[in-house]
């Protein structure tokens, strides 16, 4: 795949706190060839569990620094990439070039590639979009074995509230969106160099083509691309999944919040009672140490 894209310095994201993981690289994904994928691998690589945590928009790994350690001190492995045109991933310079499939078809070769099984699919916002969708594809079903979902949706051809078309809105009247400042009205939980690390990927707005991209991909209506994978993955959760979940919930996401993780509920087979923070909101990850402490104790 030859595309003209952008890689972020490695000098943008020095001092980030409570993330001292090294990323690993793979540049040869068949189809990616020459795009440059990063991916945190951490714990045992023979562990008989991998967490795999799938960021959205407009994040990346970084927001799973507080689960990180929590499942890694299970002695499982935790696999958290960052998706292209987010953090340490290349960035493809042109809005077009970014797909639904592009996304989707990047996370299979990857797990294909490091040949993950037993996976606790870990997903959030665009993750779960994404990430939800993977059991469809012949065999992949067999490769997960549990699933823990926050504050996300599958699309299948409509707008899954008011609130994301307001937010699709507000991301197209900005370019070059303060991605850090975002996240701390968001959360009103981050500090300044937390703000800092959720703006290193993006030294100007020509790194942010992922960024501007993203809102638009959510398959709000039935002909956009994407959609008939959201609907074999509603089929498949919904009949053929028997494995453990657990759902964690942000109540104040005004996107993706309590009536949008309702519905999901339905559709997830044996998905027993969320647990919901209160005070957590669309980036429910960054409450993420109790939640993956109450998964693990759920899972177990």
């Amino acid at each position: 795949m030859t595309l003209d894209a952008l890689r972020t310095p490695d000098g943008c994201f020095e001092n980030l706190p409570d993330f001292p993981y090294e990323p690993c690289y793979v540049d040869d994904l068949p189809g990616y060839e020459g795009l440059r994928m990063a991916y945190l691998d951490e714990g045992p690589r023979a562990a008989s569990h991998t967490f795999l945590c799938l960021h959205g928009e407009p994040t990346w790994s970084y927001l799973y620094r507080k689960m990180i350690p929590v499942f890694a001190g299970s002695g499982a492995r935790v696999i958290a990439p960052d998706l292209f045109g987010f953090g340490r991933s290349d960035k493809p310079v042109k809005v077009e070039d970014y797909t639904f499939h592009f996304h989707r078809n990047a996370l299979l070769r990857l797990v294909e590639r490091l040949d993950l099984r037993n996976i606790t699919l870990v997903c959030q916002d665009w993750g779960g979009l994404l990430g939800l969708t993977l059991p469809v594809d012949t065999g992949f079903a067999d490769r997960i074995a549990r699933l823990l979902v926050m504050n996300t949706t599958i699309a299948v051809g409509r707008s899954p509230s008011d609130g994301f078309l307001a937010w699709r809105d507000y991301n197209r009247a900005n370019p070059d969106l303060a991605v850090g400042r975002l996240l701390k009205r968001s959360t009103g939980v981050l500090s300044e160099s937390e703000v800092a690390a959720y703006d290193a990927p993006f030294p100007d707005v020509r790194y942010k083509a992922g960024v501007r991209a993203f809102p638009e991909l959510v398959m709000t209506d039935p002909a956009m691309p994407g959609v008939a994978e959201g609907l074999k993955a509603v089929r498949f959760w919904s009949t053929s999944w028997s494995g453990p979940t657990f759902m964690a919930i942000g109540a104040t996401d005004p996107v993706l919040g309590l009536p949008v993780m309702d519905e999901l509920r339905g559709v997830v087979r044996g998905c027993p009672e969320p647990m919901i923070v209160a005070h957590g909101g669309h980036f429910i990850p960054e409450w993420g140490g109790p939640i993956a402490r109450a998964a693990l104790k759920a899972f177990a």
